[in-house]
């Protein structure tokens, strides 16, 4: 699939990750609409972009919400063929912290969010790609997830994040099945330790060690790194039910 060609809908689109997929999208003659719960910055972020760009203020855990958000976002842009799931949120927390085990609802929350989120955009997205003329090998739409290298090695304090994430990476393949017969591709990325807007508030120092422990290149990972990942994704159509680890082979510690 060519950029210019891509009418996408991008979660967490106002920030980070997700602005970065949505920048390039544009940049590239694509469109993209914007999901997000932060509304000051999506009106921003949507602005930033110009007239390929659209925000719509969307919970990503509800269903209803979400499949009226992605129907409108469709008929904004001409059409829909790719979503980019990058909402989620850290969820940090001990199992069993100084203030006692860990409120289920913390857990719940994260999950919610970062899993059943990303489910629930990927299938109503799914219901509107399936009825598309197909292209190339009768392709008629993409799906990347957001999972995370704590889904494999998650670290303390991490078990609601990683379990999240995990779940990300566990249903790329089933989906990526499942939808083969409607000519949609299922992917997932890995991210390591990249700039976000949360590492931008972290101490100098914490900056510092964080990107010493990346064994090359030694330093975090650009938004624009990802983006160029999710648009090769986008072009290379072999590439279906696998998650792509993007981390300058850091495995983190324990803490």
């Amino acid at each position: 699939m060519q950029l210019d060609q891509v009418r996408a809908i991008v979660t967490g689109g106002a920030s980070g990750l997700g602005h970065a997929v949505a920048k390039h999208i544009v940049a590239h003659g694509g469109k993209a609409a914007l999901f997000d719960v932060n509304e000051e910055k999506g009106q921003a972020a949507a602005k930033e972009l110009g007239n390929a760009a659209r925000f719509y203020k969307t919970d990503v855990t509800s269903e209803d919400g979400v499949a009226a958000n992605v129907a409108k976002a469709r008929d904004a842009m001409g059409g829909l063929n790719f979503v980019m799931n990058c909402a989620g949120i850290l969820g940090p927390g001990r199992v069993l912290g100084k203030e006692g085990p860990m409120k289920l609802a913390n857990f719940q929350t994260t999950v919610m969010v970062n899993l059943v989120g990303s489910f629930n955009v990927a299938k109503a997205g799914a219901a509107q790609m399936q009825s598309n003329e197909p292209g190339e090998d009768g392709e008629r739409g993409v799906i990347v997830n957001t999972a995370s290298v704590a889904a494999y090695e998650g670290q303390i304090g991490q078990a609601a994040y990683s379990a999240s994430k995990g779940g990300v990476v566990g249903m790329t393949l089933p989906m990526a099945r499942e939808l083969s017969r409607f000519g949609i591709r299922v992917m997932t990325i890995a991210p390591g330790i990249f700039w976000t807007p949360m590492v931008d508030g972290m101490p100098p120092q914490v900056q510092e060690s964080l990107s010493a422990s990346i064994p090359y290149p030694s330093r975090l990972g650009k938004p624009e790194e990802f983006a160029e990942t999710v648009a090769f994704i986008l072009a290379n159509r072999y590439l279906n039910g696998s998650v792509i680890r993007l981390d300058g082979a850091v495995r983190l510690q324990p803490k």
